[in-house]
């Protein structure tokens, strides 16, 4: 499910500021990470200089260890940052003003200000192990195994279980800004789920196991999706079960051997659409 770091979406803070004074945050942290490279730098300079052969042999490896570097302190001094910020005010969910003196809306802001220097960068590594740690230091429950680089992701109050695909251009909030109200609602995935490309999923989504969200779907704020379910439509209904995790897979598509058979066997079982019997069966002759 990966690509290139140029083509992903990735985790996504927002880039509401509610008082331009918060990009300092910013700024620092961005200070930090250009200062850390400079430093180690200096360092390999100091020691290699003599030593042009092996300068410019290792030089390729001295700037990824000083792009990553520089993400894992950008990483560890926006964590700090958040900790002392959330020491003022903890982060709650609810429904609140879209207003500067509301607290909730503009701690808000102060935390996706942090963020979004070390989300920016980690997410520019071709890897998605950065990412996922970005996910992690931030306090988003997810698996490294979970292939969640293809959509936009919140970065709180978000909870995912084992073995989870965001497809590509899908947006998983937790937060939404709607007219003068600000929602924040914690959303959580279950295990062995699939959101369809460009699927949107609102704040306070709850989605059972073995679902799926088909693409272009979207939920309403805390739908609650029940495990073992295909959703599909504006907003998401149920449209099937899904027959993918049963334990007799087998005996229901057949032998592989007869391409026919196993054809309209797969249609049977996993494309034909049970809404369009029941349209049939109602509509008049």
């Amino acid at each position: 499910m990966s690509k290139p770091a140029s083509l992903k979406v990735g985790p996504f803070t927002t880039n509401v500021l509610v008082k331009k004074r918060y990009l300092l945050f910013y700024l620092f942290l961005f200070w930090v990470a250009l200062f850390t490279i400079q430093f180690e730098f200096w360092i390999y300079y100091h020691y290699l200089s003599t030593e042009i052969i092996l300068f410019y042999v290792l030089l390729p490896f001295l700037l990824i260890f000083l792009y990553i570097s520089s993400v894992f302190v950008s990483l560890l001094f926006a964590k700090f940052l958040l900790f002392c910020v959330n020491l003022i005010h903890k982060p709650r969910e609810g429904v609140f003003l879209r207003d500067k003196n509301d607290i909730d809306y503009r701690y808000w802001s102060i935390r996706n200000t942090i963020k979004k220097w070390p989300v920016w960068l980690s997410h520019k590594f071709p890897f998605p192990f950065l990412d996922n740690l970005c996910f992690k230091m931030f306090g988003v429950k997810t698996r490294f195994k979970n292939s969640l680089f293809e959509g936009w992701v919140d970065t709180e109050f978000i909870e995912f279980g084992e073995n989870v695909t965001v497809g590509e251009g899908s947006i998983i909030q937790s937060a939404l800004i709607a007219g003068n109200l600000f929602i924040i609602r914690k959303t959580e995935i279950g295990n062995n789920v699939e959101i369809g490309s460009h699927a949107i999923l609102m704040p306070g989504t709850k989605i059972g196991d073995n679902c799926i969200v088909a693409a272009s779907s979207t939920t309403t704020v805390g739908q609650e999706l029940e495990s073992g379910w295909i959703y599909l439509g504006v907003p998401a209904t149920k449209f099937k079960k899904n027959r993918f995790f049963d334990d007799n897979l087998e005996d229901l598509i057949g032998d592989s051997e007869d391409i026919e058979n196993l054809r309209e066997k797969y249609d049977l079982v996993y494309v034909k659409r049970k809404d369009k019997e029941k349209i049939q069966k109602n509509s008049p002759e």
